[in-house]
């Protein structure tokens, strides 16, 4: 078992806080900013910020956790990549509806 295995083991499932919704990545728009589907049912831009831009890729259908502008709820900030392992978990909350995850490119 590497490393890597063993820190997503212990590694806490970030739940949507207040100002915060999952969404699943719809299109790659260019220069940082994605389009994405979220569980309230808006369809959002959000920015790649600086701190994940190198370290986390973030591709079409992948389940993000967004902070949403308070100025401007149509846009927000990607804070979170899930991986398949937290996506499952996801679902069986009721965090993340399977339908959602399985229509998101459309």
């Amino acid at each position: 078992m590497s490393k890597k295995d063993k820190t997503n083991e212990t590694k806490e499932l970030l739940t949507p806080a207040e100002g915060e919704v999952i969404c699943v990545v719809t299109d790659i728009i260019g220069a940082n900013y994605v389009r994405a589907t979220c569980m309230d049912g808006v369809t959002r831009v959000c920015r790649i910020p600086g701190k994940l831009r190198k370290k986390v890729w973030i591709n079409i259908k992948d389940v993000v956790l967004v902070a949403v502008w308070e100025f401007q709820k149509d846009r927000g900030d990607i804070v979170h990549r899930y991986e398949r392992s937290e996506r499952k978990k996801l679902i069986e909350l009721g965090l993340l509806s399977k339908e959602l995850l399985e229509g998101g490119s459309e």
